[in-house]
């Protein structure tokens, strides 16, 4: 089977992560693309070789001919395009995060299910070989016992303080946790499992914009957090996502993890240069030192720098983008890929428990988000 794909988005995120991968794809081919820039849309178009284009996501939806789509727009609109490609009929990957609420992404992830539909959302960074070494360590019990974890996702870009739609609760929901922060919420989650209660501390540190492009005035959200967590297990985390952290790198970001345990030690540095570091040690083996990583993770991707790893793992490995249209090309169990809605919608509780939290100053059980 061929499976056909349209993609809604033409920013450069699409072109970076979304074209490149499915276009080499042996068993899937980019039917169509949707933009609301008519003119650019037909240039990306051209570019990638899609047949068909459209500036109305819907009518793609009903006209295009499609088995899949992948949604790669912004915020608010995931919701609504979600729900018009499963209804009808189409496989949904859907970007994160998921929805502007766990309300909003409940009734997408109730859809999907209800159809049998196969859906995927993108938290990318989970396919890094870095932390998905981590996740083989965890999963050989080199931790034993999970007592805490500590997450540090450091970019710069709220530094530019012009108005930027992801601060703006209207079309983001929330700023650094739904932006950055549910990435690295979702590593915790799949490293140690359910949590169920978070207590946040997050605010708009810089003085912003305050009108939008229209000349309006836009509830502002937060450009830095920290997110305490509680473990199902009875383990401790905090994720600490930030915008407002000058990492000095050339992509601007920085990403770390210290995890411990009751049999030993994981650590995790990424500078988005050249440097992707696992470092560990077990009780009584010596000092924290670094740790290789398989080549079955590495899967032969360039090494050089980050950025190229990146490339090479979602557009000659089977992940992501080329996995959701290798899961439809054989007919797989909706379940079985992951991340799928139904982790989308975990983290957007999470996300909404964590800007609850913050608002009201206290801790916030999971359950309550509903």
């Amino acid at each position: 089977m061929t499976v056909k794909i349209g993609v809604v988005g033409t920013s450069w995120w699409a072109d970076a992560m979304y074209l490149p991968a499915l276009r080499t794809h042996p068993d899937a081919t980019l039917a169509a693309l949707c933009g609301r820039d008519g003119d650019k849309a037909r240039r990306v178009a051209a570019a990638y070789d899609i047949p068909k284009v459209y500036t109305d996501a819907e009518r793609m939806f009903r006209e295009g001919g499609l088995d899949a789509v992948v949604i790669a727009t912004a915020n608010e609109t995931h919701h609504p395009l979600t729900l018009a490609a499963l209804r009808a009929g189409l496989h949904v990957l859907c970007e994160k995060p998921l929805a502007l609420t766990y309300a909003q992404a409940r009734e997408m992830a109730d859809l999907a299910r209800a159809g049998g539909r196969i859906t995927m959302v993108p938290f990318t960074y989970s396919y890094m070989p870095v932390n998905r070494a981590i996740k083989q360590k965890l999963d050989e019990g080199f931790l034993g016992k999970p007592f805490h974890l500590n997450l540090r996702y450091y970019a710069g870009y709220g530094f530019n303080t012009d108005y930027i739609w992801r601060f703006d609760a209207r079309m983001a929901g929330s700023g650094a946790i739904g932006d950055i922060g549910s990435h690295f919420l979702y590593l915790a989650r799949w490293w140690f499992g359910e949590i169920e209660s978070v207590c946040a501390l997050a605010a708009p540190m810089l003085d912003r914009a305050t009108l939008d492009p229209s000349g309006q005035p836009y509830p502002l959200t937060e450009d830095s957090s920290i997110m305490l967590l509680r473990f199902a297990s009875g383990a401790q985390g905090v994720v600490q996502a930030s915008t407002i952290a000058w990492a000095g790198t050339p992509f601007g970001q920085t990403h770390h993890a210290e995890l411990n345990g009751s049999n030993g030690t994981l650590q995790a540095y990424t500078d988005w240069d050249t440097v992707q570091q696992l470092s560990g040690a077990q009780v009584n083996d010596g000092p924290v030192r670094p740790l290789e990583i398989p080549e079955t993770i590495w899967g032969g991707v360039r090494r050089d720098t980050v950025h190229n790893t990146y490339r090479d793992v979602f557009r000659t490995q089977n992940h992501m983008a080329r996995e959701f249209a290798s899961a439809i090309a054989r007919g797989a169990d909706p379940a079985s890929l992951r991340p799928n809605f139904e982790d989308g919608c975990a983290i957007q509780r999470l996300t909404d428990a964590a800007v609850r939290s913050a608002a009201e100053r206290r801790w916030v059980d999971v359950a309550e988000i509903g």
